[in-house]
């Protein structure tokens, strides 16, 4: 079955817990503190894979999830770091958040990217030996691993897509000049998915080109199969436009489609096109000309408009070279663009200190992403974890800011929105 659209869950593993710890052996008195630090959560990576060609395992394992670090030991053994989950994907996946936002656009064999990150361990009261603090009795807890809701996109990665009414011909002619063996019958909607077929031009040159379901009037809207597969084409360079040369209005034909491709969320109507008119072999010369002749005042100015047989192959060696012409101007103004676009480094001022003290009619809010950072490493149920995140509180200025806004006794004081742990003055 052929998936193009799927929505999961993915969860990195939580890092391990650090541990307090006192070295204990005969002979040995106060060995001091030997707890080890917790490992690293398992990343959730997602990698390319050209024998992937539809996201259908994606239906049935709706949540992908990384395996969590180990708890550190005694004898300051760290814990295992979790070891990261490897999904394989399509080429051409485009990973999306629940705010549009791409995270990952997946485009070669083997490209890989961290959708989501592991939390990192927590350290183990060892780590907090001092000259000053000889047995600390203090151990973080891991970090919490991202997690997320993505939608998973497959748009094909096709030189040319063909595009056109229903029972225009594009199965037809795709099966006539590639490999590919699409479903050909008289009726409408023959194809209910798109069809990829590589196609060898002369000696040296080869396109690939997709055949997308046919589109009628109000497709946008969800009409027929909707415009659902036209993010097949997004990524294409050149359009084939296909027309049955026996349509009663030859211009509503084009201008049908070309409304549904203007009206879908990427304009694709701003790339090269070439239109030719299909199922030719019934007509003379002279009918092939007046049809072409009434079709080309309603297209943009340069577009090729050919006239084509697939069955007798009459016009489709024309088709292919036009075609193939078309792909190599795109892709030298591709280079263009892209060798023209100044390569500055981006620079961002991030200021992970920074922090701010609301007051609230339930008493405080503290938000920041360092002390954040430690709240969530901080075991609440611990005394000695508590102290811990006070003093750091106090030597970043936080619990003067408290004072400053009059903060009391029993007063509530939370950090983090939403919450990540709750103090009193």
């Amino acid at each position: 079955m052929f998936v193009d659209l799927a929505l999961v869950k993915v969860k990195a593993g939580d890092g391990g817990n650090g541990v307090v710890s006192f070295r204990h052996e005969k002979f040995i008195d106060k060995g001091g503190p030997d707890g080890g630090d917790g490992g690293k959560g398992g990343d959730v990576i997602f990698v390319a894979s050209r024998n992937q060609n539809t996201l259908a395992s994606f239906r049935y394992q709706k949540e992908l999830k990384a395996p969590p670090g180990y708890a550190g030991a005694k004898r300051r053994k760290h814990g295992k770091n979790g070891r990261s989950l490897t999904v394989e994907v399509p080429v051409g996946t485009v990973v999306l958040a629940e705010n549009g936002e791409t995270v990952a656009d997946l485009l070669t064999d083997g490209q890989q990217a961290v959708i989501a990150k592991g939390g990192l361990g927590g350290f183990g009261n060892a780590h907090f030996v001092s000259s000053t603090r000889q047995a600390p009795r203090v151990a973080e807890k891991g970090e919490k691993g991202e997690e997320a809701s993505l939608t998973l996109e497959l748009k094909m990665i096709a030189d040319v897509g063909l595009v056109g009414l229903p029972n225009a011909g594009k199965s037809t002619l795709l099966s006539v000049i590639s490999n590919a063996r699409p479903e050909i019958a008289n009726y409408p909607f023959t194809t209910l998915t798109p069809n990829l077929g590589v196609v060898d031009i002369g000696k040296e040159a080869s396109l690939l080109f997709a055949d997308i379901p046919g589109l009628i009037e109000g497709a946008s809207q969800g009409k027929g199969l909707g415009d659902e597969f036209l993010r097949h084409v997004e990524r294409t360079l050149v359009l084939v436009h296909l027309i049955d040369a026996y349509q009663d209005d030859l211009v509503q034909a084009y201008q049908t489609v070309n409304q549904e491709l203007k009206a879908y969320k990427t304009d694709l109507t701003n790339r090269p096109e070439v239109v030719i008119l299909t199922k030719t072999e019934g007509l003379d010369d002279e009918m092939r000309r007046a049809r072409i002749k009434e079709l080309k005042p309603h297209l943009p100015k340069k577009t090729p408009v050919l006239a084509i047989s697939a069955k007798s192959g009459e016009g489709v060696n024309e088709l292919l070279f036009s075609v193939n012409k078309l792909v190599e101007e795109a892709r030298k103004k591709s280079a263009t663009k892209a060798k023209r676009q100044p390569q500055l480094p981006v620079l961002t001022i991030t200021n992970d200190e920074a922090w701010l003290v609301t007051k609230t009619d339930n008493g405080f809010v503290i938000t920041g992403p360092k002390i954040e950072r430690f709240a969530t490493r901080t075991d609440f149920t611990s005394f000695h974890g508590v102290q811990r995140l006070r003093d750091i509180m106090k030597k970043t200025g936080i619990t003067h800011e408290l004072e400053r806004q009059g903060v009391q006794p029993e007063d509530k004081i939370t950090i983090g929105q939403p919450p990540l742990g709750n103090l009193q003055y």
